[in-house]
């Protein structure tokens, strides 16, 4: 596993799971790649508490916890204002509505808990990054299943209004699943420029993350669930 380098700040993080054998091996597998825990808790008022004093890079979140589950946990933690903090589910029910529940409330990804050691410290520092962490085919699953499907949603919501042709293509694509390296190989441009036009899209918007971008795009009717992928 990699270490940071001198010049760099480590990565913080907060472990939240009502079980203290799970806690305590997320945080052996981060601590062992540099990833510092700042603290521990084991229901989602501990969590909120927290995250509140520590204002962690990510929070790993259990969503069935006693006191306050999760996701009330999320919601409370991302509505505090605008922060760096993303957080990160960590769960073993694969169900659909806890994902999207998951998602809607502002979390940033969604992880089953048999996940592999090298798999956990990749998806904590991808969604640190502020990518997103869903395969394609989970996200347009769960907008498919839960995005409103009202006629009136089939238009463009007005804030896109603000964004310009080509970040609407750019947020089009990216609600596919694309990668940057593949919006990049898409539309002919330097990965840098993709990157650029990614993070207007976010600012203009008032998102977090692609997560939010994706979400918003279905749900706004600038991508129709079911619609085909499109081709290159």
């Amino acid at each position: 596993m990699s270490t940071p380098t001198p010049t760099s700040l480590p990565l913080r993080a907060v472990i939240a799971d009502d079980q203290a054998l799970v806690r305590t091996g997320f945080r052996m597998i981060l601590a062992a790649d540099g990833i510092e825990i700042v603290a521990e808790a084991a229901n989602g008022e501990e969590a909120v508490a927290a995250v509140r004093r520590t204002r962690p890079d990510v929070v790993l979140m259990d969503i069935r916890m006693p006191e306050m589950d999760g996701l009330e946990a999320t919601r409370r933690i991302l509505a505090d204002g605008p922060g760096e903090t993303r957080v990160l589910i960590l769960t073993t029910y694969d169900l659909d509505h806890y994902v999207y529940a998951a998602l809607t409330a502002g979390a940033s990804g969604f992880l089953l808990k048999d996940v592999t050691p090298e798999h956990l410290v990749s998806a904590v520092r991808l969604v640190q990054s502020g990518d997103a962490l869903l395969a394609p085919t989970i996200t347009r699953r769960l907008i498919e299943r839960f995005a409103p499907k009202d006629e009136e949603k089939s238009t463009v919501h007005r804030d896109l209004s603000e964004l310009t042709p080509r970040e609407l293509e750019v947020l089009r694509l990216l609600a596919t699943g694309l990668s940057n390296a593949e919006l990049a190989e898409r539309l002919t441009l330097s990965a840098t420029t993709v990157k650029t036009h990614v993070a207007r899209i976010l600012a203009k918007l008032g998102l977090r993350d692609r997560v939010q971008a994706v979400v918003l795009a279905y749900e706004t009717g600038l991508v129709s669930a079911g619609a085909p992928t499109p081709e290159g």
